[in-house]
């Protein structure tokens, strides 16, 4: 029942924008630990960041600065604002639940659900 849908991916060139979002149905994401993750063909899944039940942030080494999560609780919807894009930040992007809380070892915790995921390339 719970469902999580990635949209907004694309293709851009680098320095380029793009924002991608989690649309979530079955539960009411505003009370739960969101995840964005990233995994390009060849490596190992990354965590991109997570939004807090209470609007809390944390963000990769790699991302921070550039990133930026955000939720419209009105649309249940979270979202990943992705500025000055590298060729690096080339990958699928997915959003998950990562249960009621925000916890230190996100990166690798387990999520209870996941996105099918969203495509962004970046061309030089």
């Amino acid at each position: 029942q719970v469902q999580l849908a990635e949209s907004g991916g694309g293709s851009v060139q680098a320095g380029g924008s793009l924002r991608v979002s989690c649309a979530a149905s079955g539960l009411t994401h505003d009370t739960y630990c969101m995840g964005w993750f990233r995994q390009a063909p060849g490596m190992e899944r990354e965590g991109v960041g997570y939004i807090s039940s209470n609007d809390n942030t944390n963000y990769a080494e790699s991302v921070r600065g550039r990133f930026t999560i955000s939720r419209d609780n009105t649309k249940n919807t979270v979202y990943l604002q992705m500025d000055r894009l590298k060729p690096d930040d080339a990958a699928m992007y997915y959003c998950a639940v990562m249960g009621p809380w925000c916890l230190g070892s996100w990166r690798t915790d387990p999520a209870n659900y996941w996105g099918q995921g969203t495509q962004v390339t970046v061309s030089s």
